[in-house]
């Protein structure tokens, strides 16, 4: 069943949230609250969005990779099948280089390392979620998260994470594991509150995407840091600024 036509505000919307497009790639800015795909009635979501740059053979757009609906940042999609065939392998080959900034309450010991901790699947009805498991455990899956604490104080950290591997909520378990869930996490661990105001969401963002382009090189893509990110930083007493990256 074909989605309805967009309208002229999601047309609007949809260009909105550009941060670079070209021949063969299109990379966005997705919010917090917007799912990247279909499921448990979501009328509007990214890849319906993806309709604003329909060509007239009625081929659109194709996601290449996938972010939680609470998680914000920047997302690619394909603009022709060999750019997505292209970008798929590259996938698939661990070439995309992922990183995101998550915000903890409380700062992590050591500032910096790496989290090797395997990773199982489990599921109750339409629910799914990830745990730590034992290596040996038959359905463990490696996993592995870099990261480094940008700014923190007693009560606050600014995390800037890689994720080597691609699981399900990897960074959500692993920095839970550490005992030093997200905030606005509650599934993991997460607080609702901090300094006396409430979380508005999770407070994980993808931040930058290294990727190879289809015409050759790498091509590296940011998103800024959102405004309630930016506003739970300013609760929790942290003083951050961006380094300037030359990133168009």
């Amino acid at each position: 069943m074909s989605s309805p036509p967009l309208t002229p505000d999601e047309l609007a919307y949809a260009r909105a949230l550009v941060i670079h497009e070209d021949a063969h790639i299109l990379a966005l800015n997705k919010p917090a609250g917007l799912s990247a795909q279909g499921g448990r009635g979501q009328h509007r979501t990214l890849d319906h969005l993806l309709a604003a740059w329909t060509k007239p053979s009625g081929r659109k757009p194709q996601l290449v990779h996938r972010l939680d609906r609470d998680t914000s940042g920047v997302i690619l999609a394909a603009r022709s099948q060999p750019a997505a065939s292209f970008l798929g392998k590259a996938l698939m080959a661990r070439r995309f280089r992922k990183t995101y900034l998550a915000l903890t309450a409380g700062p992590l010991d050591p500032p910096s390392g790496e989290i090797d901790v395997p990773l199982r699947r489990e599921e109750q009805g339409r629910e799914a979620w990830s745990r730590p498991a034992a290596p040996n455990h038959p359905d463990a899956q490696p996993a592995l998260t870099r990261y480094r604490v940008l700014v923190a104080n007693p009560g606050a950290a600014l995390v800037e994470l890689e994720p080597v591997t691609g699981r399900m909520h990897q960074l959500r378990v692993h920095l839970a594991h550490l005992g030093r869930p997200i905030l606005g996490d509650p599934r993991y661990g997460g607080a609702l509150a901090m300094a006396g105001q409430p979380v508005p969401r999770l407070m994980l963002h993808a931040r930058r995407l290294t990727f190879p382009h289809p015409e050759g090189g790498t091509r590296s893509l940011e998103a800024p840091i959102p405004r309630d990110l930016e506003s739970m930083l300013a609760a929790a007493d942290l003083s951050y600024s961006p380094p300037t990256s030359g990133v168009p």
